[in-house]
C-alpha cells in the first residue's frame, strides 16, 4: 500500500476553528486564473491573502533577469506582508500558478479583528513564528551548502510536500521542470540538469514518466545536513 507523506503544515493549522471562521467570514473571495498576480513587488502591502483552493508562488526578480521562487503556497496558506501596524510594501510578487480561489482581507480589518479577539491574536503570533522559521530554513539551504546542497534539500522538501511513500523510495507526485527547480534554488537550468544527472548516476534518484523518485533519502540528507531540521518546516 502506498501512503502520501504527511509532514507539512499550512497556515490555518495554527488557528483554532473559531479563529479560522473569524478570518474567513471577514474575507471576500475571488477566482483568479493561472498567470495572474495577487500583487507585485513594491505594491502597498495592505491586504492579507488566503489560498482557499489552487496554488500561488511568491517570487522575486533580480537585476540580471532571473526569477527566484521563495515559497509555493497551497490550500490553507496565508500570504502577504505581515507588518500590519505600519505602512509597508511587498518584498515579493505573488503569481497564481494554477486556477485558484483566493480570500482577501484588508490589513485594517485584520487589525480590528486582532484588537477584538485575543485568541486570534495568539494564533496569529504562532503562525508568524512558524513562517519566520520557514524563511530561516530556506536561507540556510541557499547559503551554507552550495547549489548541490540546496538541490538536495529541495528534493527532500518536494518529497515532504508532494511525496508518495513507496517503502524504500518516495515518488514525487507532481512534475517539475528543470527551470522550475532552478528558480527555487536561485541557479540556472543547466546547473540543475547537471546536478540531477549526477544524482541519477549515483542511483540517488530516478525518473518515472517525468516524475522524480527519491531512492536514497539518506544521501540527500547528508549533503544538506538536515538531520536536525524540523519536519514541519521542511516543505516547499
Amino acid at each position: 500500500m502506498v501512503a502520501r507523506m504527511q509532514h507539512e503544515r499550512r497556515a490555518l493549522d495554527f488557528f483554532t476553528n473559531r479563529s479560522t471562521r473569524l478570518i474567513q467570514d471577514s474575507m471576500t473571495f475571488k477566482h483568479m486564473s493561472k498567470g495572474s498576480y495577487l500583487y507585485l513587488e513594491g505594491d502597498p502591502a495592505d491586504k492579507l491573502h488566503l489560498v482557499h483552493a489552487g496554488r500561488v508562488r511568491s517570487l522575486k526578480g533580480s537585476d540580471n533577469g532571473r526569477t527566484f521562487t521563495m515559497y509555493v503556497h497551497q490550500q490553507g496558506d496565508l500570504l502577504g506582508d505581515m507588518n500590519i501596524y505600519q505602512n509597508s510594501v511587498h518584498m515579493f510578487s505573488a503569481e497564481v500558478t494554477e486556477s485558484s480561489t483566493i480570500g482577501i482581507i484588508s490589513m485594517s480589518e485584520l487589525e480590528h479583528l486582532l484588537r477584538q479577539h485575543r485568541e486570534l491574536t495568539f494564533d496569529f503570533m504562532k503562525w508568524m513564528g512558524f513562517n519566520h522559521k520557514l524563511t530561516q530554513a530556506k536561507l540556510r539551504d541557499l547559503t551554507l551548502f552550495g547549489k548541490a546542497g540546496a538541490l538536495c534539500s529541495l528534493l527532500i522538501r518536494l518529497g515532504n510536500s508532494y511525496g508518495i511513500n513507496l517503502g524504500s523510495s518516495t515518488f514525487i507526485d507532481r512534475k517539475f521542470s528543470h527551470a522550475e527547480l532552478a528558480e527555487m534554488i536561485a541557479t540556472t537550468r543547466e546547473s540543475v540538469s547537471r546536478m540531477l544527472s549526477d544524482l541519477k548516476n549515483k542511483d540517488v534518484i530516478e525518473y518515472l514518466d517525468g516524475h522524480i523518485m527519491i531512492k536514497r533519502d539518506p544521501y540527500l540528507r547528508a549533503k544538506c545536513k538536515c538531520d536536525t531540521c524540523s519536519m514541519s518546516v521542511c516543505r516547499i
